[in-house]
């Protein structure tokens, strides 16, 4: 062998030496391991393959949604404590947020908690002072609280708000016969049941008022 061939043949191994050190190294895909985006848009084909993307995540559920959503169904199955549960939490994530103050308040209320429901609806008319149904909420939380000159107050904010909803003349007329009004009381139940002919408990209360019964 010559000195020429001896250094061809030197070169064939160096060449072979790196061919198969870089088959069988860290930077090559292994068999099995799939190909890893770095983000939601890596392409896997270049700008060749514009089609071979990773398509964007399908977006989760806001947990707020998700919450809410936990204690509707809660309330529907009158769990009123994994409703408090959930409202809680979306309450750490939104303090603030009118709705899901109402919806607790609802619930403390159901739960005998007058005195926290009281609080979560007076901060629900900070935020959204029109609302009537928070008035409404409030002036029958008062009432079970005994507070009847507040209760008739916001009754009245509710009745102004939205003069055309009976059930805010009936509420009212509750009051205001618990209060030892009976004549205004009656005026209230005849105009829930002007406003709305299917309130049965209306006609019914008049009828035993009208008669001179107690309720």
């Amino acid at each position: 062998m010559t000195l020429f061939q001896l250094i061809l043949f030197i070169a064939a191994l160096v060449i072979f030496y790196l061919f198969f050190k870089k088959l069988f190294s860290e930077d090559y895909p292994r068999r099995g391991v799939d190909f890893e985006a770095e983000n939601a848009d890596a392409q896997i084909g270049g700008i060749s393959r514009p089609d071979k993307i990773f398509s964007q995540p399908t977006a989760k559920p806001n947990r707020i949604d998700e919450l809410l959503s936990i204690a509707d169904e809660s309330v529907k199955k009158e769990d009123m404590l994994e409703a408090k549960k959930a409202l809680q939490s979306a309450l750490i994530l939104e303090k603030n947020n009118p709705d899901i103050l109402s919806r607790y308040a609802y619930v403390l209320n159901a739960m005998n908690d007058f005195v926290g429901a009281k609080a979560s609806y007076q901060k629900v008319l900070e935020m959204t002072p029109d609302d009537d149904m928070a008035e409404a909420a409030l002036a029958n939380v008062l009432h079970r609280l005994g507070e009847e000159t507040e209760s008739v107050a916001h009754h009245q904010r509710a009745i102004e708000l939205d003069p055309e909803y009976a059930p805010h003349y009936f509420n009212y007329a509750n009051t205001l016969y618990d209060a030892g009004e009976g004549e205004e009381a009656l005026k209230n139940y005849q105009k829930a049941y002007a406003i709305d002919p299917s309130l049965k408990e209306a006609k019914e209360i008049i009828e035993k008022l009208n008669r001179g019964e107690k309720l």
